[in-house]
C-alpha cells in the first residue's frame, strides 16, 4: 500500500508515482486524492458537492467550476456512479452531477495497490517444455479475460483496455520470439496443431481457453457461447462477425476440434458450452502418449446388438406444436435438468456426483398427439441420441424368455452407455404392458410370467440412473408402484382448433396448386390428431398426384377426412407432427 499511502500523504500530487499513470490534470488528481482519502476512512460513497467545497471553498460558488472535472474522470473511469455510466455521462452536463454520489472504480483501487498497469512479461529464452509454452498461453487468456471484462464493465474506462491490449500484443510477440529460439519445436504440441490445422488467431483463442478451462477441471462459464465470443470480440460488429466461429459450419466444428452441448437457460432460451472433442484433447495435454484416446460411437456398437434402434433426432422442441399445457410442462422439464440445476443437487447430496441426468418420464395421451415425436425432439434440445425400444416386441412365447429379455433391454443400454461413455435416452414406446396394473391371486400361469416380468421391470426402473421416457395411450390403467417412479407424467392432448389449423398450414405442400375456394379453416374444424392430419395430406397428394390436373380440392381432403374418421384409429401407431 505504499503507492496508495505516498499519494495521500504528498501535498504537490504531481510528483506521485502514480500521476503519469492518471492521465488527468492536476486538479482532477486533488479530487482523486481527496476520494481516496475519503475512501481509506470507510466512505464509499462520496458527494461530489462537499468533496469540492472542501477542495476548492465556496466563496462565489468557486466550487461549481470544477463539475466539469468530476465529469472528466468519470468519463475516464477512474470514478462511477450507479446513475452514470460512461456512454450517459457524455450527453449529461457538469450540473447533473453536484449532487451525485462517486465512488472509485476498482481501476483507481488496483492503480492505487499495484502502482501501475504494468504486466510482467516472460523471459525471451527458448521454452524448456510444452508445459511451460502453455503457461504463457494461459496468461494470454488471462489477458483476453480481463479486457472482455473491461467493456462489459461501464465503470472502467478505455485506457485500462488500450495497456491490456498493448501488454497483449507484446506478450504474443514475446510467445512467437521464444518459439523461434527453442530448437525442439516437435515438443511444442499445441503450436504445431495451430499450424496444422491453420487456426485464425481467433480460432486459437477459442481453443486455448477451452483448454485452459480443462486444465483447471472446472465447469466455468468461460465455455458458454456468448462468453467466448465477447473474449474476442472488441464491439458489436464484432461480436456478430465472430459467432459464425461457433456455429454449426464452423471450422472448429466441422473437422472435429470442438463441440458442444445444448442446455436450457434460466430465461427459457437454449445456451451452448463448448469443449475440446476427447481425441484432440489427449494429444494435447498428454502428447508423449502414442495411443489415441478415442470415444467409441453409439451408431459403431449398435449392429452388433438387436435390442434397439438408434435414433439421432432431427427436430428440437422448437419445431412441434403441442398443447400449451404440455409445452409448459416441458419447459419445466428442461430446467430441472439444467446443468447448473445438477450441480446444486450434486452439492446437496440429492444426486450422485458421478451419475448425469436423471429423469424418469411418461409421456400419454391418444395416439398421434406427438408422444415419439416429441420424446425425439426432447433429446435433439438436449444434443442426446435415442436408443429406441418397441415394448410390444417384449413378448415371448416361451415362459421365462420375457423376464429375460426385459433385463436385457437395461443391461444393453448401460454396456453401450459405458462403452461409449454417452448418456443416450432410453426412450420404450407402447410400454402399455409394462405398465398394467399387476394381476393379483394365483392366475394363470401366463399372469404370473407377466407379474414376473413387470416386477422385474418395476426393479429396473427403480435402480435406472440415466433419461428415461416410457410412451403410453393410457395412463389410467398403470400400477400405482410404476407411477411412484416416474418423475413426470406428461400429457398429450388432442389439438385444439387453433392448433390444428397451424398443423394444416405447415403441413399442405407449399408448391401444390389449390383450388380457388380452397379453405383451410374449414379443415381445421375436423377432430384430428396431428398424426391423422399427416397421414391424410399424405393419401390425399398420392390421389391427386397422378391426375393430369394435380389441384388440390377441398372435397379431396374431405373424403379422405372422412375415411379416417370412419377407422379405429385407437390401434394406429402414433406419428406426431412438426411445425416445420
Amino acid at each position: 500500500m505504499k503507492v496508495l499511502i505516498e499519494f495521500l500523504e504528498t501535498e504537490d500530487v504531481t510528483k506521485t508515482e502514480i500521476f503519469p499513470h492518471l492521465k488527468c490534470s492536476e486538479n482532477e488528481a486533488k479530487i482523486l486524492q481527496k476520494v481516496a482519502a475519503k475512501y481509506v476512512a470507510g466512505r464509499e460513497d462520496i458527494y461530489v458537492f462537499d468533496m469540492l467545497q472542501e477542495l476548492f471553498g465556496d466563496k462565489e460558488f468557486e466550487y461549481l467550476d470544477h463539475l466539469s472535472e468530476i465529469k472528466t474522470l468519470l468519463e475516464l473511469g477512474w470514478l462511477h456512479h450507479q446513475s452514470f455510466n460512461p456512454v450517459k455521462v457524455a450527453d449529461v452536463t457538469p450540473l447533473e452531477l453536484l449532487n451525485a454520489a462517486v465512488s472509485p472504480t476498482p481501476s483507481l483501487l488496483k492503480l492505487f495497490q499495484d502502482g501501475s498497469f504494468e504486466v510482467e512479461l516472460p523471459e525471451i529464452k527458448p521454452y524448456s517444455d510444452h508445459l511451460e509454452y502453455l503457461q504463457d498461453q494461459f496468461f494470454r487468456i488471462e489477458l483476453y479475460q480481463k479486457m472482455s471484462a473491461i467493456r462489459q464493465n461501464v465503470h472502467e474506462h478505455s485506457l485500462g483496455i488500450d495497456r491490456l491490449h498493448n501488454k497483449l500484443e507484446l506478450l504474443e510477440k514475446r510467445i512467437e520470439e521464444r518459439i523461434e529460439k527453442t530448437d525442439d519445436k516437435e515438443s511444442l504440441v499445441l503450436d504445431r496443431f495451430f499450424k496444422q490445422k491453420k487456426l485464425s488467431d481467433k480460432e486459437q483463442v477459442i481453443f486455448i481457453a477451452l483448454l485452459r478451462e480443462e486444465y483447471s477441471a472446472t465447469d466455468a462459464s468461460l465455455r458458454e457461447m456468448n462468453n467466448l465470443i465477447d473474449l474476442i470480440s472488441f464491439d458489436e460488429y464484432d461480436r456478430i462477425k465472430n459467432r459464425s466461429l461457433l456455429e454449426e459450419g464452423s471450422r472448429l466444428i466441422t473437422e472435429g476440434i470442438i463441440d458442444y452441448e445444448e442446455m436450457l437457460n434460466p430465461f427459457g432460451g437454449i445456451s451452448r458450452a463448448f469443449y475440446i472433442v476427447d481425441e484432440v484433447l489427449q494429444n494435447i495435454m498428454h502428447p508423449q502418449k502414442s495411443k489415441k484416446v478415442k470415444r467409441l460411437k453409439l451408431n459403431a456398437l449398435i449392429e452388433e446388438q438387436d435390442v434397439f434402434e438408434l435414433v439421432e433426432p432431427t427436430t428440437s422442441l422448437e419445431d412441434v406444436v403441442l398443447n400449451p399445457e404440455t409445452e409448459k410442462t416441458l419447459q419445466n422439464l428442461m430446467k430441472q435438468v439444467d446443468k447448473e440445476v445438477v450441480n446444486r443437487l450434486v452439492k446437496w447430496g440429492i444426486k450422485d456426483k458421478r451419475s448425469g441426468i436423471d429423469a424418469r418420464i411418461i409421456f400419454y395421451g391418444p395416439p398421434g398427439t406427438g408422444k415419439t415425436l416429441t420424446a425425439h425432439s426432447l433429446a435433439k434440445s438436449l444434443k442426446k441420441q435415442i436408443l429406441a425400444f418397441d415394448c410390444s416386441k417384449i413378448l415371448s412365447m416361451y415362459v421365462g424368455e420375457s423376464e429375460k429379455n426385459v433385463r436385457k433391454i437395461f443391461d444393453t443400454y448401460t454396456d453401450l452407455a459405458k462403452k461409449t461413455k454417452s448418456e443416450p435416452i432410453l426412450l420404450l414406446n407402447e410400454a402399455d404392458q409394462f405398465l398394467s396394473a399387476r394381476s393379483s391371486g394365483i392366475g394363470s400361469s401366463a399372469d404370473q410370467m407377466h407379474n414376473q416380468m413387470q416386477n422385474i421391470f418395476l426393479e429396473q426402473i427403480e435402480n435406472f440412473q440415466g433419461m428415461l421416457i416410457a410412451t403410453t395411450n393410457l395412463l389410467e390403467n398403470i400400477d400405482k408402484a410404476f407411477s411412484r417412479r416416474f418423475n413426470y407424467k406428461i400429457e398429450f392432448k388432442r389439438p385444439n382448433k387453433e392448433q390444428r389449423l397451424r398443423l394444416w398450414q405447415l403441413m399442405l405442400p407449399e408448391e401444390a396448386d389449390y383450388e380457388e375456394d380452397f379453405d383451410i379453416a374449414k379443415l381445421a374444424q375436423y377432430n384430428l390428431t396431428g398424426g391423422q392430419i399427416n397421414l391424410i395430406v399424405k393419401n390425399t397428394a398420392y390421389k391427386v398426384a397422378v391426375r393430369e390436373n394435380p389441384i388440390f380440392t377441398m372435397q379431396d381432403f374431405i373424403e379422405e377426412i372422412q375415411k379416417e374418421k370412419n377407422a379405429d384409429f385407437d390401434t394406429e401407431k402414433s406419428m406426431g407432427f412438426l411445425a416445420k
